[in-house]
């Protein structure tokens, strides 16, 4: 009989509830600030931007969070995704070690961007929001919000960041067909974009600028919102659905996780992995080690500085405090464009600094390295954002056959590479390159917190 590879729960195990990390953790994280004031921001301050049940979320003191059966419905397009035992990687690898990736790539849009981008919609479209706004890295929030948008029959208004913008045109393809209207970032069509384009006419952009941009047109309209992919706690809240899902299929596997690896940017993928397993950790049911993985490139949570800074570039958003390399930090353009964000997710950061996760930073030739023989083992060629998780996988299942440890080793497969095949292409034929972030630059770009 063939071993099992494949962990697939039935539609009645889509969870009812997300689940929110903040009750269980010794201590809260520190509020956002007004940038005028230094005050924590309240909901009246948030409301220009997000739907009152989003700001609700944001600031939510419940373990649970019911998810609305309109959602729901949705969900079950994919959901519950598929977790599966990488036994064919771990032959190629001659480890020990089991391998498991939950694989969100089989979404409508091809990542993990849509268990958030459903439920904005939803909650927007339910108080009378006509049009959202927003930014995309590597496209592949931009596409999770324009299908969203489409289910509940609204606008969607994408800034793409200029270098994914060009490197990455099927992603715009994508967007358009499900309606979205798509601007390369920075633009002249807002006085965010057209103040970087003055000074950086040639800029390739970044999710900080694309933000200013975006929250710059939700701002001056009253019938539009602001719909962000990544780092606010309601972001990260709806994704754990991901790691729900996974604790039921771990035991169908039986088995339980010794070390747990996501790639992180922003930190919805990774988060929403991760915090159902640090529940479970916490009350003392299970003590995997939880590892973020960064680029090189764009090192927030392992070189940046703990400190309030703003989410974008122009300084339009409340102070987050979280570990950030500067608002004005603009990255170089890596394949990963998910990643390329100044500062990772306030809850993330504070969860890193109360020591309950610990995170690596890896170049991206190793990232793509990783990528290309998982997809000759395992038949799914992953998103550069994935690679970053793969690599360090890799590097632990290398471990355990030196030291001949069986240790169970899980990571979120969060999207496939299908429309970002440029970047294999530079990789294969010897043109990509490793950019290590200097540390002139690095302490340049901290002289801009505020």
């Amino acid at each position: 009989m063939a071993e099992q590879t494949k962990y697939v729960l039935d539609e009645a195990d889509l969870p009812t509830q997300w689940y929110n990390v903040i009750p269980d953790l010794p201590e809260p994280p520190p509020p956002p600030l007004h940038p005028g004031t230094r005050e924590p921001v309240g909901p009246d301050d948030l409301a220009p931007l997000f739907p009152q049940a989003l700001i609700a979320q944001e600031v939510a003191t419940d373990r649970y969070v019911d998810i609305p059966e309109e959602v729901r419905e949705v969900y079950r397009l994919w959901r519950p995704s598929p977790l599966y035992r990488a036994r064919r990687l771990e032959r190629v690898l001659g480890t020990p070690a089991r391998i498991y990736y939950k694989y969100e790539g089989v979404s409508p849009v091809g990542s993990h961007k849509p268990n958030t981008a459903v439920p904005q919609a939803f909650y927007n479209a339910a108080e009378g929001v006509r049009r959202l706004t927003t930014e995309t890295g590597a496209g592949q929030w931009g596409s999770a919000l324009a299908f969203a948008c489409a289910q509940y029959g609204l606008e969607c208004e994408v800034w793409q960041v200029r270098a994914s913008y060009d490197q990455k045109p099927y992603r715009k393809l994508m967007m358009e067909t499900f309606g979205a209207t798509v601007h390369p970032s920075p633009s002249e069509l807002t006085e965010s974009g057209r103040a970087i384009l003055k000074q950086h006419p040639d800029s390739t952009g970044s999710l900080g600028i694309a933000i200013s941009e975006a929250v710059e047109q939700a701002a001056q309209d009253p019938d539009a919102r602001y719909a962000l992919g990544s780092v606010l706690n309601h972001v990260l809240l709806h994704q754990t659905v991901i790691g729900e899902e996974a604790l039921k299929q771990f035991e169908l596997a039986g088995d339980t996780p010794d070390v747990l690896v996501g790639c992180t940017g922003g930190g919805s993928n990774f988060g929403g992995l991760a915090f159902p397993f640090l529940r479970e950790k916490l009350a003392g049911r299970m003590d995997p080690v939880i590892r973020a993985v960064e680029p090189a490139a764009c090192p927030s949570l392992t070189r940046g500085k703990y400190a309030y800074d703003f989410g974008d570039t122009a300084g339009l958003t409340p102070l987050l405090k979280m570990h950030t390399l500067g608002h004005e930090f603009i990255p170089d353009p890596i394949h990963a464009g998910g990643l390329r964000y100044h500062g990772m997710s306030p809850l993330i950061s504070h969860i890193h600094e109360l020591g309950l996760i610990e995170a690596i930073a890896i170049g991206q030739q190793e990232c793509f390295a990783a990528g290309v023989r998982f997809a000759r083992s395992e038949g799914i060629i992953p998103a550069p954002e994935p690679t970053h998780a793969l690599a360090a996988c890799i590097r632990e299942a290398l471990r355990c056959k030196e030291t001949g440890e069986e240790k169970v080793i899980l990571t979120a497969l969060c999207g496939h590479a299908h429309l970002d095949l440029p970047a294999y292409g530079a990789y294969l034929a010897g043109d990509m390159v490793d950019d290590e972030l200097s540390e002139a630059t690095l302490e340049a770009s901290l002289a801009t917190l505020p």
